[in-house]
């Protein structure tokens, strides 16, 4: 079930709002006037999302170039590679 919290928490039990985002890895839904505001997550939650984005991001690129077939076999693509360094 989703913590959800008036505005006012943040600056009147802001200790309570980390010490739960911290201790359960979820975020707090902050509320204005009865309505969703903001919604508050520990730095290590939300790096972990934005990594998942970025690697969602990756995937599908890779996804695009596949369907376009502009892709090459990794091992021809090492063979070239070492072919460059030993010249």
């Amino acid at each position: 079930m989703p913590n959800i919290r008036p505005s006012s928490d943040l600056r009147n039990k802001y200790n309570e709002i980390t010490e739960f985002c911290h201790k359960h890895s979820e975020p707090v839904y902050i509320t204005k006037n009865g309505t969703g505001d903001l919604v508050v997550m520990s730095m290590e939650v939300y790096e972990k999302l934005v990594g998942k984005f970025e690697l969602y991001k990756l995937l599908d690129e890779g996804f695009e170039a596949a369907k376009d077939n502009k892709v090459a076999i990794a091992e021809d693509v090492f063979q070239r590679i070492e072919r460059e360094l030993a010249e």
